[in-house]
């Protein structure tokens, strides 16, 4: 991030590394609570960041670029589920609407460029990731790592195990690798502008308390689980509809919520010394 804010910085890379294909998945993000406190630096350093990318792309003739946009960044009020044609249809919930705006205009460039320069840019939209490797912080990160954090703690001190806010809130999650895997489908073969959203079907969604649930439950913690409502809870939900997407992949399975957390958890608990948080 510190690297590509800087366009020499970025240039440098494409210079030596010469990439034909980028996925572009570079940003400054952070929770709820971060994107609150730090409206300039979230818009910032990712308007800085994506116009490098975006430029250093066309310079070097890349083939394609696939960029990383988020759901989070459509408007606040809106009918649900949400789809790829809404995302400019209002301003964003104004708890991150730093961040949005500067991810929003990764769209309004992709097709200026390949309006103007015929480039093969797109994005993608995805849900809430989860999985190995994440960023695992109580205070910075996002929901699912959090909980698995706080409550590999709460079980380790014999404390109880509290989540922020009520517990009601709605989301769909995706497990990383497969979002990894549909990233790289997009590369090969969704040729279009126009952003697509990875995203499990809207059945699959499910609410905050029922996911600290699983991971109380693949922690295999017994203590008493608490729910601090003093605690901002967020947009209560963000439906994404994921139609464009079964409309090129009818058949794709996505892993289960279960199964995703518990190999989540268990990666945590065996890398918990060297896991980011």
């Amino acid at each position: 991030g510190g690297v590509l804010r800087g366009g020499a910085d970025t240039e440098a890379i494409f210079e030596k590394n010469k990439p034909t294909h980028v996925i572009h998945l570079a940003a400054k993000v952070g929770g709820l609570f971060a994107n609150m406190a730090q409206k300039v630096e979230f818009f910032r350093e990712n308007i800085l960041i994506n116009d490098n990318i975006m430029e250093c792309c066309r310079l070097h003739k890349v083939q394609k670029l696939v960029s990383m946009l988020s759901t989070c960044i459509f408007p606040d009020k809106t009918t649900y589920p949400i789809d790829e044609t809404m995302l400019h249809n209002g301003p964003p919930h104004p708890s991150n609407e730093g961040y949005a705006y500067a991810k929003r205009l990764i769209d309004t460039m992709n097709r200026a460029y390949a309006e103007e320069y015929n480039c093969n840019f797109t994005s993608i939209i995805p849900t809430n990731i989860y999985g190995p490797h994440d960023n695992f912080s109580i205070q910075n990160g996002h929901v699912i790592p959090g909980l698995i954090h706080k409550c590999y703690l709460a079980k380790k001190d014999k404390t109880p195990f509290t989540i922020w806010g009520s517990g009601t809130p709605l989301r769909q999650f995706i497990y990383s690798l497969d979002l990894a895997e549909l990233s790289v489908w997009v590369m090969r073969e969704y040729h279009s502008p126009d952003p697509i959203t990875l995203s499990v079907d809207e059945e699959m969604e499910v609410s905050i308390k029922d996911v600290a649930l699983a991971v109380a439950k693949a922690m295999k913690f017994d203590g008493e689980i608490v729910f601090d409502t003093s605690k901002a809870d967020g947009q209560f939900k963000k439906t994404a509809d994921n139609k464009k997407l079964r409309k090129h992949r009818p058949d794709y399975n996505f892993t289960k919520m279960e199964d995703g957390i518990q190999k989540s958890v268990d990666w945590f608990v065996e890398n918990y010394d060297k896991a980011r948080k």
